[in-house]
């Protein structure tokens, strides 16, 4: 199986292509706009594993050519999964945030998302998407000061979700949100100093890959929360 992984230079991306990457009979694609640690993941995948099944692509999910991301993705065949997972946290209080603030995080987190999905819709057989998003983002959770901007975008995020399940239903193609709680990565750091998460990222990224692999025989369209703790 095909599985592309955005947002895969660090975190839970990067875990999640390792833990995909274990299986020598699948190709891991990886997008980020880092890459030397994309390079970095590679040559993990080959250590860890002694294989040579990630791939990798430098590209900005806010800026990328479209065509030269499908026909990249397109050279390796169909894809079986995707996982959406860059995303951009700003963390500043509501009438700090400036307009510029606001339209660079929903270019990432939800308007970058839109075109990728655009753009490789074709090339999906029976495929699974995943995306990626937050409890921030989810009604009814807690929210919290400084967030504002970030979970605007993963509530978009997750209503987008549900609208191309329902789409896309007919032509084989599963689309469900996970909306994460605190994980141990550089983006938690950011949004809560100090604060140690009960979840590794490498246990997020193991879960993710199995998620992507078998969780769409039970859910479509659905924004599933992921989270053990508040935040």
């Amino acid at each position: 199986m095909n599985f592309l992984i955005t947002g895969a230079s660090r975190g839970i991306g990067y875990d999640t292509a390792l833990a995909l990457a274990a299986d020598p009979t699948h190709q891991v694609l990886v997008l980020s706009r880092n890459e030397a640690q994309l390079q970095a993941l590679t040559q993990a995948g080959q250590q860890q594993f002694g294989t040579n099944n990630i791939a990798y692509l430098a590209a900005d999910l806010a800026t990328f050519e479209p065509t030269r991301v499908y026909d990249w993705v397109a050279s390796f065949g169909h894809l079986s999964g995707l996982v959406n997972n860059a995303g951009l946290l700003i963390n500043k209080p509501f009438m700090e945030l400036t307009t510029p603030d606001w339209e660079q995080t929903f270019s990432i987190n939800l308007f970058g998302v839109v075109r990728l999905l655009q753009t490789l819709q074709p090339l999906f057989k029976q495929a699974h998407v995943i995306n990626v998003g937050s409890m921030g983002g989810f009604q009814g959770s807690s929210k919290f000061p400084g967030l504002s901007a970030y979970s605007a975008s993963k509530a978009a995020l997750a209503s987008l979700t549900e609208c191309l399940a329902e789409e896309w239903k007919d032509e084989g193609i599963a689309c469900n949100c996970l909306a994460l709680g605190a994980v141990q990565t550089e983006m938690l750091t950011a949004a809560f100093p100090g604060f140690q998460a009960p979840v590794s990222s490498n246990q997020m990224g193991s879960m993710i890959a199995w998620f992507l692999q078998n969780g769409h025989t039970f859910f479509n369209g659905k924004v599933l929360p992921v989270s053990v703790s508040t935040p």
